[in-house]
């Protein structure tokens, strides 16, 4: 078997035509920075070149369904291995798609609960089962010798009535005695029951005790009783005053609720067998949210409490506020009481309506006055059923505005049918599993006691199970729920739960490709994850990671420094080999960081928090525990702590949706909390994620900072576009006239592929180009709309040097470290990381308010330690003019950067929440129950000195 990978002639987008030997089986790392090749070789050349192998090597009728793969451009790759791709995408954006289905634990939760689970009744909640005669008599055997039971035919359950067709046929068969509401009669006994109360009516069939030779009589008894009473017999205990129920139906003897037999299906909430049927499945439904009918409770209805009728004493003309005037003195409440001093009756009258009740209307205009009697429909009726008739699409979306998506109130969230969720094992139902923390749910099964026919079913099933957990364990994602949904998963986590995928299926001889997988991990939770990579490196895999994390580096095999600099001045391999060789090594940037010859250094002082503080009271959002968190304003804060500590519950769903809402009138759903303190310091905030920045590949880095705009107007004042009388618009591949119809504007075009993935080929009308040749003829400094497309950004700021306006533009991308990316990039090719430095240039081109508040969730996502430092930059500028920075990191060198941390823990999910710390960078450090202080007190020479 080869030991090595060769690759020669390597030239996909930058590559500089490289050739490069990788060691098999060893765990390699590819750094550099941003845009320097890395991805281009990893994923564009050995993992395309290793899937196009593959496909090649199946036959020639299944590739006629597959398509032909693009060759990378290489010359030659030898020594290949099967390649799996782990890229840092969001694992999926079905609703349906969870944590436990993407991991595959739930469908081995639900094969366990389909074979070892006991059934309950909803109603009752008794155990509901279907046993054999046989089952039944040896049951019962197994008591006590000399246990005293007596056997009953239940004949009527809590009915009403005088039941005397059920009296008659006892005595008509024979019987002797019977039960009647717990009290033996015998069947001569003159009986009147009272027709409107329920009854119990059972027939005393035989009474045994338990001993040796009893079997054959017990047989016969079982028998009678249960063809008396259609498969079901009662137990009655005298001694002990108990009572048990055996049925040979899988139905409740109690309720006689019948249900259906266990099987996988059931529990799945994609299948009809298992889904909730008012939900389907999905465990929410858009309900009207009472939160944004009336988002201001401390505003009274005529300030504008309810936004769907704005402020009312602005309408006093109008018949609405004639109305609610006489609604509030018909039911004892004032328009000017705050919203959050009303009745709770008040409140429902306004919200659902006066529910048939009428009163008075008085009317009085200039010709006629008089009065009526109406009712009150509610403001929500009123919504719901607007939203009903009406026929406008604007309308609709202004209605939509008031909907959220709330738990369904059938299965309460949790989208499976009631029968599914009263199946058992040890007292958890399989939604009580998978609403456990992983760590819970490893706990319980490994707790877990089964004994019998039970424990060899379910052996082999928690096996699998609890080894999927014990990755999700390791790779630091403790702390997530298997209930949790797959699209409000980070990147790094989706990444990561792929990971634990790939690892428990075992395989050997594979190359896996791994993009940044250290991303959303705490430094503590680093070690866990290196083992792991390195444990498949051990078992026999070549283990590729594209990386910037100095503990992955120390651990790897072998590294190779991509360089020197990112686009057009990059893809060459500066430097590889070991940790040590890098380092030693006089062309490698990494190296010169790594050794500490080049760094990031601490800031010299920290800003003084003199522009007062945001606060925000009692916040209990997801795992949050009521705690007050006080931002200082205009100075550069890190919100910091393990994964699954509450840091995204605390900024993404409290702090950004809560001002946006105040100060744009917007409709985010916000986290819960109390109260917001000094609101009024800030005038704008600007939330900039890891969204993509467009889902289509007409939007690019061009178009989404409107350079783009001021590139066609150039292009439109040329001497050529003059004369044909072309204006901007020509220049845009978005709409008609310069665009190359043929693929309107694409330069692709889609291929309908049946029961497949569609396939897009390039145009060959334009070429790829996007513009018709009419367009392509007009030319600025020799070069046509499209050559400027695909300039990266380096290459732009030199053509467009003289024209401020775009100079200033390309300037900011520079800044952020995106010199290398092209103009015409489509946004869905661009990384995570990337779309949210392309939004931070967008924002930082604006003129700044210098009160605005910016959130950030880890911008150090595909940077390079260069680039960091570039970033960090950027930042500075933002504060220094008096705007607030909040940015949710892990990278140290961002961390010791800044002027105050919030640092959240002390643990993930339940065990978080709290604030373990807050302070400067060295205040943290000094923090012992923190975390993130023991791994910043190497950074501070102080502490350097203290342990020698």
């Amino acid at each position: 078997m080869k030991k090595e990978i060769i690759i020669k002639g390597a030239s996909e987008h930058n590559l500089k035509n490289i050739d490069v030997t990788l060691p098999r089986n060893k765990l390699i790392v590819f750094t550099g920075v941003s845009g320097s090749g890395k991805s281009s070789l990893a994923f564009d050349t050995l993992y395309a070149e290793g899937q196009r192998r593959y496909i090649e090597s199946l036959s020639s009728y299944a590739r006629q369904f597959l398509g032909q793969m693009e060759k990378p451009k290489v010359d030659y790759v030898e020594g290949l291995s099967p390649a799996v791709s782990i890229e840092q995408k969001a694992a999926s954006h079905n609703p349906r798609s969870t944590v436990g289905t993407v991991t595959e634990i739930y469908d081995y939760l639900r094969v366990l609960f389909a074979r070892i689970g006991t059934q309950y009744c909803y109603q009752c909640g008794q155990p509901v089962s279907s046993q054999s005669l046989d089952q039944m008599v040896n049951t019962l055997l197994e008591l006590e010798p000399g246990s005293r039971i007596q056997l009953l035919a239940p004949l009527v359950r809590e009915r009403k009535g005088e039941h005397k067709d059920v009296l008659s046929r006892i005595k008509r068969e024979g019987f002797v005695r019977m039960r009647i509401n717990g009290v033996i009669y015998d069947v001569n006994d003159t009986i009147k029951l009272d027709k409107k109360s329920k009854h119990n009516i059972e027939v005393i069939i035989d009474r045994l005790v338990i001993k040796k030779g009893v079997e054959a009589r017990l047989t016969d008894s079982m028998e009678l009783a249960l063809d008396l009473a259609d498969g079901v017999v009662m137990i009655d205990f005298p001694d002990k005053n108990e009572t048990q129920l055996f049925s040979i139906q899988n139905a409740c003897p109690t309720c006689n609720i019948s249900y259906p037999k266990l099987n996988p299906q059931m529990f799945s909430f994609n299948s009809p067998l298992g889904m909730c049927e008012t939900c389907n499945g999905l465990g929410t439904r858009m309900e009207l949210d009472e939160d944004k009918i009336v988002p201001d409770r401390k505003k009274s209805l005529l300030e504008g409490a309810v936004a769907y009728w704005g402020p009312l004493q602005e309408k006093r003309r109008s018949w609405r506020y004639k109305i609610l005037l006489q609604l509030a003195d018909e039911f004892g409440f004032s328009l000017k009481t705050p919203w959050k001093d009303l009745s709770e009756h008040a409140c429902d009258v306004i919200l659902y309506g006066s529910r048939g009740k009428k009163f008075r209307i008085d009317w009085d205009m200039e010709t006629s006055s008089g009065h009526y009697m109406t009712q009150f429909e509610g403001l929500i009726p009123t919504i719901q059923r607007r939203f009903r008739e009406t026929k406008s699409e604007a309308m609709r979306r202004m209605y939509l505005t008031y909907y959220s998506e709330k738990p369904c109130i059938s299965c309460e969230g949790t989208k499976l049918r009631v029968e599914s969720r009263y199946v058992k094992i040890n007292g958890k139902s399989i939604v009580e599993i998978s609403q456990m923390s992983i760590r819970e749910a490893y706990d319980l099964l490994k707790n877990l006691k089964l004994t019998g026919n039970e424990k060899i079913i379910a052996e082999e099933l928690i096996k699998e199970i609890k080894a999927r957990l014990q990755f999700m364990l390791n790779v630091g994602l403790h702390y997530l729920t298997l209930d949790r949904s797959a699209p409000t998963l980070s990147g790094g986590e989706s990444e990561r739960i792929r990971l634990a995928s790939q690892i428990g299926s075992g395989l050997v001889g594979v190359m896996y490709i791994l993009d940044e997988p250290t991303i959303g991990l705490h430094q503590r939770d680093n070690q866990k994850l290196i083992e792991m990579l390195v444990g498949l490196r051990t078992i026999g895999n070549t283990v590729i990671v594209v990386e910037h994390d100095a503990e992955m580096m120390k651990q790897a095999d072998h590294i190779l420094d991509f360089g020197p600099l990112g686009g057009v001045y990059g893809g060459e391999i500066v430097a590889q080999g070991s940790f040590n060789e890098i380092i030693k090594n006089e062309d490698s940037l990494t190296g010169k960081y790594l050794s500490g010859e080049l760094r990031i250094p601490e800031p010299k002082f920290y800003r003084a928090k003199k522009h007062g503080y945001l606060t925000l009271k009692n916040v209990h959002q997801n795992n949050l525990k009521n705690i007050d968190v006080k931002i200082p304003l205009g100075v550069f804060t890190c919100i910091t702590g393990v994964s699954g500590s509450g840091k995204s519950s605390l900024i993404n769903q409290t702090l950004y949706p809560v001002i946006a809402n105040q100060l744009y009138h917007s409709t985010h759903t916000e986290g819960k909390y109390e109260d917001i303190e000094n609101i009024e310091s800030i005038d704008k905030i600007i939330n900039i994620t890891q969204d993509p920045i467009g889902r289509t590949p007409r939007s690019n880095p061009a178009t989404y900072t409107k350079v783009f705009d001021e590139i066609r107007n150039i292009f439109a004042q040329t001497q050529a576009a003059k004369i044909r009388g072309y204006k901007p618009s020509r220049f845009s591949f978005n709409v008609s006239g310069g665009r190359c119809e043929a693929c309107r504007g694409n330069g692709v075009k889609q291929i309908e592929m049946h029961f497949l993935a569609d396939v897009f080929v390039t145009c060959e009308v334009c070429k790829g180009k996007r513009f018709n040749k009419e367009t392509l003829q007009v030319k600025y400094k020799d070069k046509n709309i499209y050559d400027v497309l695909d300039m990266d950004v380096q290459e732009a700021l030199k053509f467009f040097e003289n024209i401020p306006k775009i100079k200033r533009k390309l300037h900011t991308l520079c800044d952020v470290g995106l010199d290398y990316i092209k103009l015409g990039q489509p946004s869905p090719t661009l990384s995570g990381g990337e779309a949210q430095r392309v939004k931070l240039s967008r924002e930082l081109s604006k003129t700044s308010t210098g009160n605005t508040l910016y959130i950030l969730d880890e911008p150090t996502t595909g940077l390079h330690f260069h680039d960091i430092r570039k970033l960090i930059s950027v930042l500075n500028k933002l504060v220094d003019k008096g705007n607030t920075i909040v940015v949710i990191e892990h990278n140290l060198d961002v961390i010791k950067c800044a002027d105050y941390i919030i640092d959240l823990g002390p643990e993930g999910g339940d065990e978080g929440g709290q604030v373990v710390a807050t302070g400067t960078p060295f205040q943290v450090a000094k923090e012992k129950k923190s975390y993130t202080g023991q791994y910043l007190q190497p950074l501070f020479p102080e502490f350097k000195e203290q342990k020698n």
